[in-house]
């Protein structure tokens, strides 16, 4: 009798948690540097959820090892609905296909809220590389083998995977250079000490349009319809397909009613016309599943990426 009192009496004081929540500032962790990607879209999300929410959402950049550290961070968070994860491609599917002894575990250290946003990727190159195709590009790789250099976001990062994906499948060598982030990963191909990047149209765009690198392809199976002048890297090495996707996790153990605020806060940011367009514009197409749609999203995505990374035998060696 004095268990299920017991137990009554935390559920209780579960749900007059959750009905009072929140009552402070709520942490965003994105796992990437200030500029990327996953910040541009965390900050979005973060504006709107401080506004629907009535406490501030609060972007806590943990850039290092392609995601690793801000996953861990969250991981070992209090389940109380106070700290977020941004999560990334990179964290929830390549990572656990292509590291052992992860301090995370997608599945079992995280609950979903909702998928914000998916993009095909963009190849992009040192303005002063002497190529304007991926046939171009393909062909001077293969006259100076490990020579060209290609930036990531890190290790594990979709860009290092995309970027040895396009040397299996090319039949090229060129040389990994991994960063902590996006944003600096960029900035060193502007400079020109790394030629070249597949990254997300959201962190390259403004770069695009600036004209401070070229774009030669995007990585769907089809045209992005925000970029639909440049062709696809499989048109020129068949078989290339890569993406990247973004939403909000909350640690494992969050409070049922606290969970389904924040998923619906988070769809209904995601439906706002401003939200849209700002994530449209950048090249990326906006989502905000219900927690159930994107968790099963994810379960794709961690098998189908896999695969890939066994088909084609891809090992990280550095």
């Amino acid at each position: 009798m004095k268990r299920w009192i017991l137990l009554a009496l935390a559920l209780l004081s579960s749900s007059l948690a959750a009905q009072s929540y929140p009552v402070k500032p709520i942490r965003l962790i994105v796992a990437d540097a200030a500029g990327g990607a996953p910040d541009q879209l965390g900050r979005a999300v973060a504006q709107k959820l401080s506004d629907s929410l009535g406490q501030q959402v609060i972007v806590d950049n943990r850039p290092g090892a392609a995601g690793v550290l801000g996953a861990d961070i969250a991981s070992k968070s209090p389940a109380d609905g106070y700290t977020l994860l941004l999560t990334t491609t990179s964290i929830y599917a390549l990572l656990p296909n292509l590291k052992k002894n992860l301090p995370y575990d997608p599945v079992r250290d995280f609950v979903p809220v909702s998928r914000i946003a998916t993009a095909s990727n963009v190849l992009v190159v040192n303005v002063s590389l002497p190529v304007k195709s991926v046939a171009e590009l393909v062909a001077l790789a293969k006259s100076k083998p490990g020579v060209l250099n290609y930036a990531s976001a890190g290790i594990g990062s979709p860009a290092h995977l995309a970027g040895e994906m396009l040397n299996l499948l090319a039949g090229i060598q060129l040389t990994h250079v991994p960063y902590k982030g996006a944003a600096p990963a960029l900035l060193d191909v502007i400079a020109g000490n790394a030629q070249l990047i597949i990254t997300s149209p959201i962190s390259a765009g403004a770069h695009m349009n600036g004209g401070r690198v070229r774009a030669l392809a995007t990585t769907g199976v089809e045209r992005n319809p925000r970029l639909p002048e440049l062709p696809t890297v499989a048109d020129t090495v068949p078989g290339y397909e890569i993406s990247q996707s973004w939403g909000i996790v909350a640690p494992a153990g969050t409070p049922a009613p606290v969970l389904k605020r924040l998923s619906d806060e988070v769809m209904k940011a995601m439906s706002l016309p401003e939200v849209k367009e700002r994530v449209v514009n950048t090249g990326a197409v906006p989502a905000g599943d219900t927690p159930a749609v994107f968790e099963a999203f994810m379960a794709r995505e961690r098998q189908r990426l896999g695969d890939v990374i066994a088909r084609t035998g891809i090992v990280l060696t550095d």
